[in-house]
């Protein structure tokens, strides 16, 4: 068989059923491949989105997501994309094309080294040289991408070898355990506990497993233990919990630290320093016990006294055994939940216009079902979602705080609702990060996906904006104009939503959900509380005694 039929059936044996892509001439003999097969190709508008809708898929489904680009500039595109998926341990295959290496006429041109370029954002990047190695490094790629800790990995087929025949077969993936943790440690992470006077639990994006959702409500139900999230951990234990402390917002002290300030022992479940600093939450008097399917990546803030490594699921059952009989009773947690819900319930009817952050956030999470999924780009408004935004489920609150690019809230939405079509799909974008990829609105109309995107509009960048106020600095260099957003719907073949009035988000929002295809709604916002709650509230707070 031809090199590039035995690809496909190498990502067929391995499950792919999405390749999202920009195709070039040097992938033409892998896309004549592709069209033969069950594997359905998502065509994009820019490499980076096709890297986006990848990652995102890989988030949701714990499966490799695929993207493909060409050589050359097609590869260059990928690079955020796979940037964003490798710190977000997004489990992703990028595959790229490249002119011949055994005959190229075009000599040098649109060639560069995508190997070594992409080795120190990938966990393993290769080349294929000749077309009995391509079911090995497919079934190493895939072993890897799926490896806690997950991420990315990279094969360049190159046309020539693309072409040739071959004559091996697929290998098959087998499913891998993963090992429970030693009863001994588990045993020392139990007394650790006992003797804490205030323990708590901070869940960060590797607790989004279906096992370990289960695992932590049963721990907090059996022993009162109090949960923080992350941002991208959000939905872990999921704020209907009588245990959770909801989520970190900005990266300095806010309500919530007021219980971590007064941890004597934190209990770091699936945590990465990627996501929120640890300097933010430890000055280094904080023993942690850290729960994880790899080992710690040592920080100044971060070193774990205890490390507890192997399935988080069953670290946290061990743990709920070993701790047979203890129940966490100071009711500071409780206190401090209580005053951090009555925060939240502040601007949730607030008619002021342009909209205010709060105010929209309680009007999308009236529009959005407990499993509904929101897609969040990357801004100021991130945090107001983060802190005020309740999320039950996993896999239903989407943002980056790894990477933190902007670009990626439109594409993660479409995947995110090829994925899940009979789910609710609402990507939350600035309208700095929603320019970035507004191309992906013809790929959505394209594929006739009811993706509603609610563009917040400051005509700006208004996170750099309040930083540069809060910094001292005159305001300079951070403004721009924008198109009439409802008329750039509606170009596309989309339906265009302008807010006139703050009553007017919520019944917008809704019919948009009930329409056929994607739809824009563009909401000015009034950023002034970044000033009043970020910079000088949470400057002022003093946590009760």
């Amino acid at each position: 068989m031809k090199a590039s039929d035995l690809f496909v059936k190498c990502l067929l044996e391995e499950g792919v059923e999405y390749v999202f892509s920009v195709p070039g001439e040097e992938n033409l003999d892998l896309l004549e491949s592709l069209r033969k097969s069950k594997i359905r190709v998502i065509i994009t508008r820019h490499e980076q989105a096709a890297a986006f809708m990848a990652a995102t898929y890989g988030r949701l489904t714990g499966k490799v997501g695929v993207c493909l680009s060409t050589l050359g500039p097609g590869a260059t595109n990928l690079v955020t994309g796979i940037a964003h998926a490798q710190l977000g341990g997004m489990p992703l295959l990028a595959i790229t094309g490249q002119k011949g290496i055994r005959e190229n006429w075009q000599a040098d041109f649109q060639v560069i080294d995508v190997i070594n370029m992409l080795r120190p954002l990938t966990k393993r990047s290769v080349q294929i040289q000749g077309p009995k190695q391509i079911p090995k490094e497919i079934r190493e790629a895939f072993k890897l991408a799926t490896t806690e800790r997950q991420g990315v990995c990279h094969i360049e087929l190159p046309e020539d070898i693309a072409k040739e025949d071959v004559d091996a077969l697929p290998l098959k993936p087998f499913i891998l355990r993963r090992p429970n943790p030693d009863d001994k440690i588990i045993q020392q992470a139990a007394t650790i506990i006992r003797t804490a006077k205030l323990p708590i639990v901070i869940v960060s994006s590797r607790a989004q497993r279906n096992r370990v959702h289960e695992a932590l409500r049963k721990l907090c139900d059996t022993h009162n233990l109090y949960v923080i999230h992350t941002q991208m951990g959000k939905g872990a234990l999921g704020d209907d919990h009588k245990n959770s402390l909801y989520a970190f917002g900005i990266h300095k002290k806010d309500y919530v630290n007021c219980v971590v300030d007064r941890a004597d022992v934190v209990i770091a479940a699936g945590y990465s320093p990627t996501e929120h600093p640890p300097a933010v939450w430890n000055r280094g008097n904080k023993t942690i016990v850290h729960i994880d399917f790899t080992p710690a990546r040592t920080d100044s803030y971060y070193n774990p006294r205890c490390e507890v490594i192997g399935d988080i699921a069953s670290a946290l059952d061990m743990l709920s055994e070993a701790l047979k009989g203890y129940k966490y009773d100071d009711d500071y947690c409780k206190r401090i939940k209580k005053e951090i819900e009555a925060r939240n319930a502040e601007g949730k009817s607030d008619s002021s216009f342009p909209l205010r952050p709060r105010r929209i956030v309680a009007d999308c999470r009236k529009a959005l079902g407990k499993e509904d999924i929101l897609c969040l780009d990357n801004g100021i408004y991130k945090l107001w979602f983060s802190r005020h935004y309740p999320t039950y489920e996993i896999g239903t609150f989407l943002l980056d705080n790894a990477l933190a690019t902007m670009g990626a809230g439109l594409p993660s939405a479409i995947a995110a609702k090829l994925v899940h079509p009979d789910k609710k799909v609402l990507a939350v974008c600035g309208d700095g990060g929603f320019m970035m990829n507004s191309q992906e609105m013809e790929t959505a109309v394209r594929l006739g996906l009811n993706v509603v995107v609610l563009i917040l509009n400051d005509d700006a960048y208004g996170f750099i904006k309040w930083k540069q106020e809060a910094m001292g600095f005159e305001d300079f260099a951070l403004d721009y104009g924008n198109p009439d957003f409802v008329k750039y719907a509606e170009a596309y073949g989309a339906k265009g939503y302008k807010i006139k009035k703050a009553a007017d988000l919520l019944p917008t929002l809704e019919k948009a959900f009930k329409q056929k295809g994607p739809a824009i709604i563009e909401c000015p916002i009034d950023y002034s509380e970044n000033k009043t709650v970020f910079s000088e509230e949470l400057s002022k707070l003093e946590c009760p005694v």
